[in-house]
């Protein structure tokens, strides 16, 4: 018995000890047991005085279960004792790993070797949030959990599915040899290196990204953009074929457009110029500047017919507007594309050109400010170096393409696939990691047996991709908000690792059901991270600025109480240490 109750004050309980306290190891943050009757009730020592303890109550044991909170607090006469190892095992988890429901984390830094298992389902079904400064050991921590879970167990989750973001190219170092630990196990590795692939390269099949895709990769800031990337993705399939629609479409598109020139009331000398411009620029074998006009006498070509006279005019504008009415087409439809045509970034700049035209671009100077910026971006990526991310080698689906995602060279499957996004800027990167999410995520909730192929997205520097941005005004959501929101359902779980928790989109943080939160320091973020999770105390926020590399404290469904855990070294480790000026500089 450590001593008697005196003072029951909320959830602390004073007791003065009946023991030497001075012949003691440091029992600070250890728990203890308030045995009243049949009742028991678990405490922490959160404050030790020579001759006093207070404890917070943290929960209560019923039968073989440990129950997080209390309904009554102990009455002045329970019996006040160190709590036994197979009462902190109903608190902290099991020792043993027997079965394929559990996985070891670490160690508790409060009781000697006692290992932290938990619960897979409850760990690795929600979303979740591993946070910290840098230097703090994320990397480390998201190294050893998943060389955990792939091997420190008889137990192998050959059909898990992690997909991981890597911002800096760090963790291909700790899980390039997994295979050689299970042959079931296998990693592959997809870089954004074009210069010195040691990996393959990461390519993404542009058929297969929608209107929202494509206005994220333009970095659309108006919502009136939108229906001009809808038109060009609807003119891309089309002008991909080479029949009498696609001639007769084209035809009516020039047509239309020379028709609003020619309607718009400017001088004849813009008009004949701009007309002149949309020919020159777009035609068919039908409809261009050579076409021939033929009228009772004579045969003139279409440019002759725009010559504008001495005293300013276009004697021959109404054969010309006759002409266009010739190839003006009511009622000709354009489809959505289904994703079976493909189709390259130089198609997809050609199609945007007749949207643009089409929607009006050459004949209100408002349309084009707008407009023409989508334009000049999607120029600047066909003759960029990152066109090389969409030239993908063959036609495939959306299924295949998720399959090929996961299978290696050798034709087997992938449990860990990591994204290399070092080589590319971080505005590109987010992009990546967006488009890439959302054909995941899509992929689940296409699946007919819902959330029976579970995708794990683990997202390093989360912070910098996962934000409050503009996305929701723009296209209607955020794609992480949505996965956030209703992946879980679909068996698509994110995983957030980001030293600025505070800098997060709070809508996809907000749903996280564990936080894994190593050393932090920033006011604000600490403010975040007390506003966020409702069981943090003030201490515990407190003990977060001084906690060593390597050590986290573990909140949520996951865990019964707060929990402190040390994680052991990954082998092998990521390529994330400081670097050695000593060794460099002398």
């Amino acid at each position: 018995m450590l001593g008697k109750i005196i003072t029951i004050n909320k959830n602390i309980v004073t007791i003065a000890l009946a023991i030497d306290i001075s012949s003691q190891a440091s029992l600070m943050n250890l728990h203890v047991v308030f045995e009243d009757g049949a009742k028991k009730l678990v405490g922490e020592i959160v404050k030790v005085d020579k001759d006093y303890f207070e404890i917070s109550i943290l929960g209560e044991i019923e039968g073989d279960h440990f129950i997080p909170g209390f309904q009554k607090k102990p009455s002045f006469k329970a019996i006040v004792r160190m709590i036994k190892l197979e009462e902190l095992e109903l608190v902290l988890g099991k020792q043993q790993i027997d079965t394929t429901g559990r996985i070891h984390l670490g160690y508790s830094t409060l009781y000697t070797n006692y290992r932290i298992n938990v619960d897979v389902n409850q760990f690795l079904s929600g979303h979740f949030a591993i946070l910290g400064n840098t230097g703090a050991g994320k990397s480390f921590t998201v190294s050893r959990i998943l060389q955990n879970i792939f091997t420190a167990s008889g137990y192998i989750p050959s059909k898990s599915h992690i997909f991981l973001f890597d911002a800096y190219g760090e963790y291909t170092h700790a899980f390039d040899h997994i295979h050689n630990v299970n042959p079931i196990l296998n990693y592959k590795c997809y870089t954004t290196n074009t210069n010195y692939a040691e990996q393959e390269i990461l390519r993404i099949p542009l058929w297969l990204l929608d209107v929202d895709d494509i206005a994220l990769l333009l970095g659309v800031e108006n919502p009136s953009q939108i229906p001009i990337i809808e038109k060009s993705l609807k003119l891309v399939t089309l002008l991909r074929n080479n029949n009498a629609d696609v001639k007769a479409h084209k035809n009516d598109i020039i047509a239309r457009a020379i028709m609003d020139i020619l309607m718009s009331g400017k001088d004849s000398s813009k008009i004949r110029d701009q007309v002149m411009a949309v020919l020159t620029n777009f035609n068919t074998e039908d409809l261009n500047l050579d076409t021939p006009i033929v009228e009772p006498g004579y045969t003139r070509t279409l440019k002759q017919c725009l010559y504008v006279d001495k005293t300013g005019k276009m004697q021959d504008v109404e054969i010309v507007v006759d002409m266009m009415g010739q190839f003006m087409i009511e009622n000709l439809e354009l489809k959505n594309p289904d994703g079976t045509i493909p189709f390259t970034l130089s198609d997809l700049e050609k199609a945007m050109d007749f949207a643009l035209i089409s929607e009006g671009v050459l004949k209100s100077d408002k349309v084009f400010d707008y407009a023409n910026i989508l334009s000049v971006r999607l120029h600047s990526l066909v003759s960029g170096d990152y066109k090389e991310y969409f030239n993908y080698p063959e036609m495939v689906d959306k299924q295949s393409f998720i399959k090929n995602l996961i299978t290696t060279a050798e034709g087997g499957i992938a449990q860990i696939v990591n994204f290399n996004i070092n080589y590319v800027d971080d505005r590109f990167a987010k992009v990546l990691v967006k488009i890439i999410s959302k054909l995941l995520f899509s992929y689940a909730t296409e699946n007919k047996q819902r959330a029976s192929v579970p995708f794990h997205i683990l997202i390093e520097e989360a912070h910098r991709y996962v934000q409050n941005d503009t996305d929701t005004e723009i296209l209607g959501y955020n794609i992480f908000d949505r996965i956030a929101k209703e992946g879980r359902k679909y068996g698509t779980i994110l995983g957030f690792i980001t030293q600025r928790p505070s800098e997060l989109s709070e809508t996809s943080i907000s749903q996280c059901s564990n936080f894994l939160v190593l050393r932090t320091l920033h006011p604000r973020d600490l403010n975040y991270i007390k506003s966020m999770i409702p069981s943090i105390s003030e201490d515990i926020i407190e003990s977060l600025k001084t906690l060593q590399p390597g050590v986290c404290m573990a909140f949520g469904s996951a865990f019964k109480i707060p929990i402190s855990i040390k994680f052991e070294k990954p082998n092998p480790e990521p390529l994330s240490n400081n670097a050695d000026i000593e060794k460099l500089w002398y």
